[in-house]
């Protein structure tokens, strides 16, 4: 019974030490359950409310034209809500050639994607310089997707110091509209991933924002006023230039 007690006590220690191990296990990595939730966390952050967000598989979509991939990374430290920006900016290094890669679904909108960077690029001093990329490197990939009615286009935060990664346009939604109008929708979603939040949030019943200092106030003129799809300003306003000029001097 000696000889058999000892190698039964050690077998008995060995087996729970492994389950012990494997029930605590080493450091989990984080899951794409954790990252959704810091996401939405983030949202909230940004002054969104649960009343103006929608959750789709892989995003939420804001204020109707405003996505956020549930894989993002999230931006670190306080988030400040200033002209109405998100607080997020693509990086000095990065938005001196924020390198668009045209979808084969978009490529019959070339000109109207021309004509949007465009105005982006022609703002004067300010760093924001969009270029069209063939490659399989780029930062964002506008694509034609459809996003039912009533939605011409969403945009995508800026996220890690780069734009926002895709811009997706309802290309059957508005096919209809004038070329002008075309590319003022597209020039308006890349508003959005560089930061832009839309300026008329407060007459549209969107959440709180803050102005880009030193512009603030309403902008009947400005190209990144929301729900006007079809109707509104195709060129970008003073006040959508100034707000550039300080957030991208």
């Amino acid at each position: 019974m000696k000889n058999m007690f000892f190698p039964l006590v050690i077998l008995l220690a060995i087996c729970f030490t492994a389950c012990k191990k494997s029930a605590e296990g080493p450091d989990a990595p984080q899951t794409e359950y954790d990252n959704a939730q810091k996401v939405r966390a983030y949202i909230r952050d940004l002054g969104f409310p649960d009343s103006e967000v929608v959750e789709k598989e892989n995003e939420f979509i804001a204020e109707g034209d405003i996505s956020f991939p549930k894989n993002m990374e999230v931006p670190s430290g306080k988030v400040k809500t200033e002209q109405f920006y998100t607080g997020s900016l693509v990086s000095a290094a990065n938005v001196v050639n924020i390198r668009l890669k045209v979808d084969a679904s978009m490529t019959s909108m070339n000109s109207e994607i021309s004509s949007a960077i465009a105005q982006w690029n022609a703002i004067s001093g300010c760093s924001i310089n969009w270029t069209i990329v063939t490659g399989s490197s780029y930062d964002v990939l506008i694509v034609d997707s459809n996003l039912g009615s009533g939605v011409c286009g969403s945009g995508t935060f800026p996220s890690g110091g780069r734009a926002g990664s895709t811009i997706r346009i309802n290309k059957a939604y508005i096919a209809g509209n004038s070329f002008a109008q075309r590319a003022r929708t597209i020039c308006h979603e890349m508003g959005h991933n560089v930061s832009f939040r839309h300026t008329n949030w407060s007459s549209i019943g969107e959440s709180s924002a803050t102005s880009v200092p030193g512009v603030g106030g309403t902008d009947a003129s400005s190209l990144m006023n929301g729900g006007q799809c079809g109707s509104g300003a195709t060129v970008l306003s003073t006040k959508d230039k100034q707000a550039a000029q300080v957030l991208y001097p």
